[in-house]
C-alpha cells in the first residue's frame, strides 16, 4: 500500500512537471516576436522592364529599412561609423518581412515593405562595433522657435518666422520626436519682445506652463544678411543642455538653405533624446528572480515583461521545483534601474539571499 501511494505521488509530480514545462514552452513562444525591432511603411519601387527582379527591389528595401532602424537607435555620429554592410549580413538579422499594397502604374512597380529585425542580433552587431544603441521611444516636445533679426532688431515668434511655419512640414518615419509648436498668442509675443535685451536668460515659464508637456526646446535664431547663429536650450528628461550652432553664407529666403538648417537641428535634438535612452551593452548584470511555480498568471506576465524590457539582453529558467521557478536575467543597467523597471510594471520584489522574490 505504501508503495502504491508513493507511486501515485510520483505520478502526480511527474504530471505537474510535464504540464508545467509544456506551459512554459507555449507561453514563451507566444511572446517571442515581442523581442524585435520593426520598421514599417518603407516604399519600394522599380521600373517594370524585361530585366525586372523583384528580389533585388526587396533587397533595396531591406537596406533602407536597416538604415532607418539605425537612425532610430543610434546617434548620427555612431551611424556614420557603420559603413559597407553587405545585404547578406543585413538579411541575417531579419526575422520576417511583409510586402503589401503591390501595384503597377505606368510600367513601374510599387509596394510597401515591413521588416522585422531580431533585436538580439542587432544589439550584438552594434556591440561588436563598440556602439551603444538607444531604446527607440517616441516623445512629444514643445518647441518654441524665436527668430531675431539683428539688423533691424525685430523679434518674430509667429508671423514672418520661417522656422515656425516650416518646422513640421517634413517628418521622417524614423524620427522619434514629435514637436508641438505654441499657438499664436499675442500676449506671449509681447512678453518675448519686452525681454528682447535678455532673451537668452528669459525662462519662458509662463509660456511653457500653458502646455501639458514636461520636455521642451527653446530655439533662438539670430540672423543677419549673411550668417545665422542658433542657440538651443534642450530640456529632455529634466536634463537641460545648451547647444550653439553657426551657419555661414545662408539665405533664409532660399528653401534649400532652410531645409539644411532644419535637418541639422532635428538631428541634434534626436541625438540628445537618444543619449537619454542609451542601452549600455557593456554592463552585463546577472540577476536571479524567483516566482511561485503555481502562480501561472504571474509567470506569464513575468515572461512577457522580461521579453519587452529593452535593458534585458537575455533570460532563461535557471531551475524550478514544485514551489518556485527561478529565472536568470542579464541586465544592461544598474540594480536600482532594474528595480524601477519592475516596479513600474507592478511587480513587488524583495531581495532574499541574492535572489529577487516576486511577492
Amino acid at each position: 500500500m505504501q508503495n502504491i501511494n508513493k507511486l501515485l505521488r510520483l505520478q502526480k509530480m511527474y504530471i505537474f512537471f510535464i504540464t508545467y514545462v509544456l506551459f512554459i514552452i507555449i507561453f514563451s513562444s507566444t511572446y517571442l516576436y515581442a523581442n524585435t525591432f520593426r520598421v514599417s511603411d518603407i516604399e519600394i519601387s522599380a521600373p517594370f522592364e524585361v530585366n525586372f527582379k523583384k528580389n533585388s527591389v526587396i533587397d533595396d528595401g531591406f537596406q533602407i529599412s536597416f538604415s532607418n532602424l539605425l537612425s532610430m537607435i543610434t546617434t548620427s555620429g555612431d551611424k556614420n561609423k557603420i559603413k559597407n554592410i553587405s545585404i547578406e549580413e543585413i538579411k541575417s538579422m531579419i526575422d520576417s518581412f511583409t510586402i503589401s499594397e503591390e501595384k503597377f502604374i505606368n510600367n513601374e512597380y510599387f509596394a510597401k515593405l515591413e521588416t522585422t529585425f531580431n533585436k538580439k542580433k542587432i544589439l550584438n552587431f552594434l556591440e561588436k562595433k563598440n556602439i551603444f544603441p538607444s531604446i527607440p521611444i517616441r516623445n512629444k516636445v514643445l518647441l518654441v522657435p524665436i527668430l531675431v533679426d539683428t539688423e533691424n532688431e525685430n523679434i518674430y515668434l509667429f508671423n514672418n518666422n520661417i522656422f515656425y511655419k516650416r518646422w513640421n512640414n517634413v517628418k521622417k518615419n524614423y524620427q522619434l520626436l514629435n514637436y508641438l509648436l505654441p499657438s499664436e498668442d499675442l500676449e506671449d509675443l509681447n512678453k518675448i519682445q519686452e525681454m528682447s535685451s535678455s532673451i537668452e536668460t528669459y525662462d519662458f515659464v509662463s509660456l511653457i506652463k500653458k502646455y501639458d508637456l514636461k520636455d521642451y526646446i527653446i530655439l533662438i535664431i539670430y540672423k543677419n544678411s549673411k550668417d545665422v547663429k542658433i542657440l538651443s536650450k534642450i530640456n529632455l528628461n529634466n536634463s537641460l543642455k545648451i547647444n550653439n550652432k553657426k551657419f555661414t553664407n545662408i539665405n533664409l529666403t532660399n528653401e534649400k538653405n532652410i531645409d539644411i538648417i532644419l535637418e541639422n537641428l532635428k538631428n541634434i535634438y534626436e541625438d540628445e533624446w537618444k543619449k537619454n535612452n542609451e542601452i549600455n551593452t557593456s554592463i552585463k548584470l546577472p540577476l536571479t528572480i524567483s516566482v511561485k511555480s503555481k502562480d501561472y498568471k504571474k509567470i506569464v506576465k513575468l515572461e512577457e515583461t522580461l521579453t519587452n524590457v529593452d535593458l534585458i539582453s537575455n533570460f532563461y529558467i535557471l531551475n524550478f521545483n514544485n514551489n518556485y521557478t527561478q529565472y536568470k536575467i542579464i541586465y544592461n543597467g544598474s540594480p536600482i534601474t532594474f528595480l524601477n523597471d519592475m516596479n513600474n510594471r507592478n511587480f513587488d520584489l524583495v531581495m532574499e539571499k541574492n535572489v529577487w522574490i516576486i511577492q
